[in-house]
């Protein structure tokens, strides 16, 4: 196998004998352009040693505005140093991206999520694909780990036959702006991955979920999963059985987009630990709404567990008129500002998961292993 040697070289070992192979001493390339392997080798390896050496391209990480912190933590984690790039805005508001060292060759990770500004950072976001495109990087690939207007990913009934579908007009920006690959965290609508034309990894918060409840829920063996909307369905019933427990769901209808008018409960809530468990939530009428209709139906405790956590308008005094035990979100979006508001938000780190999706997109692994593990 390949393992790092001295500066400058590689060690192959080879049923353990031990040859080494510098990699940047000119001396040892021949007239051929060939590298010479020092140290015995069978006639196996003979064809390899006079191989031409392939070396793969380095990992070259960057960070947009809406989430550094996230950012410097997969880095930390990937064992890399964040790319130098500089944002800034004319004074007409237009952006302006400056990447400050070269990419030509390199496999380059964007981490930018869906938040804040969401306009301003999908558009940095564009603006930085193109850069390292036209720099010659061999592949570009954004880490969005909230997915901008995911909401948008149909016409629905309900509203304008007009609507436009706004998921799928961002996967064109996206892939015209030069993306060659797409990593992101529990979509809104899986099906979303089907209007891009370039791979797409969704990974899942699931696993660092499943590790939190039982952690910091002790009566977590007498919890039931309840979903806040029949779309959900899905997704409490595969946490419900890993984690051996039953499961329910709210049935509700909306006036408006971001109002529910009303809720029915569709399972047995009685005297047990409910937690709610949701993708997303932004203005928390759902989960707000779900909360007193489980307290009403006789649950003890009530938590909530989301994935990205947008808390937009009035969620954070929504959060804290009501008797929540614990909102747990991911730091998919930052919420140190909204931690000092509402205490009882709660905060799981996913950066681990993002890094290990990085490394072994990079060294062409398979990443289905971050579907039901959470790497140390």
């Amino acid at each position: 196998m390949w393992s790092p040697g001295e500066v400058g070289g590689l060690q192959l070992v080879v049923g353990g004998a031990l040859i080494a192979i510098r990699l940047i001493d000119p001396r040892d390339r021949g007239a051929d352009g060939y590298v010479a392997c020092r140290g015995g080798l069978s006639a196996d390896f003979r064809d390899l040693a006079r191989s031409p050496l392939v070396v793969m391209p380095n990992i070259v990480l960057f960070s947009g505005s809406s989430n550094s912190d996230l950012s410097q933590k997969v880095a930390e984690g990937i064992g890399v140093e964040l790319g130098k790039v500089v944002t800034k805005k004319f004074s007409n508001q237009e952006t302006c991206v400056e990447i400050g060292e070269s990419v030509r060759g390199e496999d380059v990770y964007i981490i930018q999520s869906g938040c804040g500004e969401v306009n301003d950072n999908l558009m940095e976001l564009l603006i930085m694909i193109n850069a390292c495109k036209i720099a010659s990087a061999l592949r570009v690939t954004p880490v969005i780990p909230c997915f901008p207007y995911s909401r948008q990913d149909k016409k629905d009934k309900a509203s304008s036959l007009r609507a436009p579908i706004s998921a799928k007009l961002v996967a064109n920006m996206l892939s015209v702006a030069g993306a060659d690959h797409i990593i992101t965290m529990d979509l809104h609508a899986s099906q979303i991955q089907g209007f891009f034309d370039i791979a797409v990894d969704n990974l899942y918060a699931e696993p660092a979920v499943l590790r939190w409840i039982k952690e910091n829920i002790p009566e977590w063996k007498n919890c039931i999963i309840v979903s806040p909307d029949a779309g959900g369905a899905k997704r409490v019933t595969s946490i419900a059985d890993h984690l051996n427990v039953e499961f329910a769901l709210l049935h509700k209808e909306r006036k408006t987009f971001n109002e529910v008018h009303s809720m029915v409960l569709v399972g047995d809530v009685k005297d047990r630990v409910a937690i709610l468990v949701d993708d997303l939530a932004d203005t928390c009428g759902t989960i707000c709404l779900a909360a007193e209709k489980l307290i009403s139906a006789g649950a003890t405790k009530v938590y909530a567990i989301l994935t990205h956590g947008i808390f937009s308008g009035p969620a954070i005094s929504r959060i804290n008129s009501l008797p929540f035990e614990a909102v747990v979100v991911t730091n998919t979006i930052p919420q140190e500002d909204k931690i000092k508001l509402c205490p009882k938000i709660q905060v799981i780190d996913i950066s681990m998961i993002l890094a290990e999706a990085i490394r072994r997109t990079h060294n062409g692994e398979s990443v289905s292993y971050l579907f039901r593990h959470v790497p140390l």
